[in-house]
Order: C-alpha cells, then structure tokens, then sequence
C-alpha cells in the first residue's frame, strides 16, 4: 500500500499540482502571479465553456464540463451538472463521458459516486476491470463486503482496465483552443506564451478525473492469505492493471505481482519494472513542468493529448519523443532524497 501511495502523490503532481487549474492557481499564487492574472485566467475558462457549451456533439460537450466543473456560480445552463448530463445524452456519447458524470453527485450526503452513471457503466462496459474497481470501493466504504469481494472476481475476469483520462485530455485539448489566452492571461515571466496556458488548463483539469478504489483492491488482495481463490483472482487482476491506461493501475498491478509471486525471479521482475515506472512518472512530471517555460514542449504535449489513447502511451510517447530511457538508469533509486520523493 505504500508503494502505491508514493506514486499516487508523484501522479498528483505530474497532472493536478504542478499544472494546476486557473481555478485552483489563486491557491498557490505567487507574488509575481498577481490577482489581475488569476481572475483572467478564470474569465478564461468561463468564456471557453460559454463557446463550447452550445455544441451538440459529447466531445466538446465533455470538454465545457470539465472546464466547468471547479468553476463557482456557473449559471444553471453552463454548470458542470448541465453540461455533463448533456455530453452523457448526446447521440456520439460513450463511457468517458459516463465515467465523468460519476463526478455529479453530493458527497456531502454520500450519493458518490453517480449511482446512474455508475449503473450505465456497469451495463455498457462489463470488460473493464476500472469500472468494477469503482464499484468495489463503494462497497467497501458502506461495509458490503461480501459484495467488494464478488466486484474482485469480476474485475479479475475483464479483459482492460480504463479510467478514460485519455479521453478527457483528448476532449481538451481539441477544444481548449477554440479561443486564444488573452494577454492578461499570459505570464510575463514565462515563455511559452498561449500554448503554456493551454497546457496548464488541460493537464491540471485532467488530474480531476473520479478515481477507482485501487486501494481497496489492494487490500483485499494483500488480505488473501491461505484463501487459494482470491489469489489466483488478484494474480489474474495484476496482469490487467500492468497493461492499464494510467501509471497508477499499472503500478497497483506491479505491486499485486510482486506480493503474489510464486518465484524468486517473478517478484525480481516486479520490482524492475515498477522502478522504471517511478522514473518514467518523474521523468514526465519534469516535461509538464517544462510547458510553462517551453513553448514547443507546451505544443507538442498537447500535440500528443489531441491524438488520444491512453495517460500511459501519452506519457510514453512524450518520454520518447524527448530522447528519454523508459529505463531506469543503473544505479538510480526510486523514493531517494534527490530523486523527487522523499526517503522511506
């Protein structure tokens, strides 16, 4: 459970912290970003929703609700809640727009997730073990868990694991440039101008994506015991995970292989491979961070977010397209004071 939450809070920073939102930048304003750059980049974000939000098609659709989701006093027509349930109503609709609405409920009264948009995933994607994931978390926190362990089974027995952040980058991106940054936007201090703005919103916004219970999976999988079943299941799980669309599946899975293995060589191989993905998330948290400097980085990341596929290949595109191993350097250590992550 540790090893997933070192690389929850390196992802955290490669997609929600270091390219934060312009409605969360107020948080985190610095002297030299004033007030006046905050309430235009917000201004910002408002005018794209009202250019997107008359669209009929779900992409776009999903793209205003996401823009408009961390945005307060939305008029009811261009809220988050409006505009999701359009993108989800739309003749072109599919599961990433169902798995955002997850995203409109109240958690205040404990109505997360969506229990509609959960229910249509359940229906319309049974072959996604991300899907049950969610599920097995909601069960979980109610104390069903007789259920969470039937949730198991059947992520176990699906055939890809999706939480559709590619898509939403994707929808993003295709959209964030339907109108240019105005100058107020833009910060002085950096070079890479419109395109660092735009890559800001897309990748901050994309950190707001509704999670699955991974933590859940893996403690019932580190719980197994002498139970053979569950076993053999959290086996069968791991290897959907290694092959998932984000690095957190795929370092669940990794976690999951290496706790189960049945030889010395197996676990080896685990280990291996998760510190190559510690390194390539890090590797990719210094490109992001690079877009706000570099204009042609800015581009070519959101060059990258408009073909689509999956967080994964993008950050595997990126890495490679930027000359960088997808292979730890011999000798480097993952969670070791100087390489980004704290010591343990």
């Amino acid at each position: 459970m540790l090893a997933l939450r070192q690389l929850a809070c390196t992802l955290v920073c490669a997609f929600g912290v270091c390219l934060a939102p312009a409605a969360a930048l107020a948080k985190q304003a610095r002297p030299a970003a004033p007030q006046t750059r905050t309430a235009a980049l917000l201004a910002f974000q408002r005018d794209l929703v009202s250019v997107l939000a008359p669209r009929a098609d779900a992409m776009p659709l999903l793209s205003a609700a996401l823009l408009a989701r961390p945005l307060q006093q939305q008029p009811k027509w261009n809220d988050f809640h409006s505009l999701i349930g359009r993108a989800v109503a739309a003749p072109d609709s599919g599961a990433a727009q169902r798995w955002v609405q997850l995203a409109d409920c109240d958690a205040g009264a404990n109505a997360c997730p969506n229990a509609e948009a959960l229910a249509g995933l359940l229906q319309e994607t049974p072959d996604n073990a991300a899907v049950w994931l969610l599920k097995l978390g909601q069960d979980l926190s109610q104390g069903e868990h007789d259920e969470a362990r039937a949730d198991l089974a059947h992520a176990a027995q699906a055939k890809l694991y999706d939480d559709y952040t590619g898509a939403s980058l994707q929808a993003l991106a295709r959209s964030v440039g339907v109108l240019p940054p105005p100058p107020a936007t833009l910060d002085p201090k950096a070079a890479a101008g419109a395109a660092g703005v735009q890559a800001m919103i897309v990748f901050g916004l994309a950190g707001t994506q509704p999670q699955p219970g991974l933590r859940g999976a893996a403690q019932l999988c580190e719980d197994a015991g002498s139970d053979q079943a569950l076993g053999a299941e959290c086996r069968q799980l791991a290897k959907t995970l290694e092959w998932g669309s984000s690095p957190l599946a795929r370092s669940l899975g990794l976690h999951l292989r290496e706790l189960l293995a049945t030889t010395d060589s197996d676990r080896e191989q685990a280990v291996r491979a998760r510190r190559d993905l510690i390194w390539q998330v890090q590797q990719f948290t210094q490109l992001t961070a690079r877009t706000q400097t570099d204009k042609a980085q800015a581009q070519h990341l959101l060059a990258l977010a408009r073909n689509g596929g999956t967080e994964m290949s993008l950050m595997l595109a990126a890495l490679r397209d930027a000359g960088l191993p997808v292979e730890a350097p011999a000798g480097w250590e993952a969670h070791k004071a100087g390489n980004g992550e704290p010591e343990t």
